[in-house]
């Protein structure tokens, strides 16, 4: 079979389907500053959280294909949704026929693999868009991986435009987290761990904190998945020598680049000039 992409070394793709995924990419580039990164945020069609499984996987192969048509050879699933309802069909039934030299990896297993660690009560909350929630991705892989720990979920459909219209300061964000948190914890009062199942949620966390029983961790997933990937490729010299080392970003967009840069800005602190791209 002829390898239609480059083997080249390139950038290591970072993919979301809106501006969560940088709440990652932020931490990765914290852990791994040395390397070049193409970020790649669907926003057009953001969010993913309520589409189907079909839909999701159709549109999470396209962004895959577009970094690997860039030159990617190790790609970063950075949402949570598309982590749930992708990965998996992509890994087994997409990759040979692209490239089975490449690799697609997501957020949920490295963030499941830290959990038992954390966890001294065996019960685990979760904070996930409902389409994580109804994937029941996080109760399979942590029922696999920890069989003695009961995972109870709650679905928060209104704090990922709470961020995106900059309202995580606002009242209306203390009223909706209380809410959840609340809902949350009357499932089981013996929850020490909350996992932000969702890569919006960092924002929101000095509130959820707050409100949250005292002691209880609230669990983010940017520095697990950025020592993660840290401890991937030093298993993989291969793939490390696959990766450019720039220090440099670039960031791309299905939305119009003037829209997508200012809120941006606010997940990786520091001011984004965005391309747009159709995938």
């Amino acid at each position: 079979m002829t390898n239609k992409y480059s083997m080249q070394p390139a950038p290591i793709g970072v993919f979301d389907s809106g501006f969560g995924g940088l709440s990652i990419l932020r931490e990765i580039r914290k852990e791994l500053p040395q390397y070049d990164y193409i970020f790649l945020g669907d926003n057009a069609r953001a969010p993913y959280g309520n589409r189907s499984f079909q839909l999701v996987y159709e549109f999470t192969l396209q962004a895959v294909k577009y970094l690997f048509s860039q030159g990617c050879h190790l790609v970063i699933l950075a949402c949570n949704t598309a982590s749930a309802k992708a990965l998996r069909s992509i890994q087994q039934r997409d990759l040979e026929g692209l490239d089975p030299n490449r690799r697609v990896l997501g957020v949920i297993r490295p963030t499941v693999e830290e959990i038992g660690h954390l966890t001294k009560s065996r019960n685990v909350g979760l904070f996930g868009t409902p389409g994580t929630v109804q994937s029941l991705s996080y109760d399979i892989e942590i029922g696999k991986m920890h069989p003695d720990i009961k995972v109870y979920s709650h679905a928060c459909p209104m704090w990922v435009p709470l961020v995106e219209n900059r309202e995580s300061d606002g009242p209306g964000a203390d009223y909706f987290v209380k809410k959840d948190v609340d809902a949350l914890m009357s499932q089981c009062k013996e929850i020490d761990s909350i996992i932000l199942g969702c890569t919006h949620y960092p924002l929101l966390y000095d509130k959820i904190k707050l409100y949250a029983p005292a002691g209880v961790n609230i669990i983010e997933q940017g520095p697990i998945v950025a020592r993660s990937l840290k401890d991937y490729l030093k298993r993989h010299p291969e793939m490390e020598a696959r990766c450019t080392r720039g220090g440099n970003c670039c960031y791309c967009t299905t939305e119009d680049a003037s829209r997508f840069s200012p809120v941006a800005s606010i997940f990786v602190n520091h001011t984004v000039e965005a391309h747009h791209v159709i995938l």
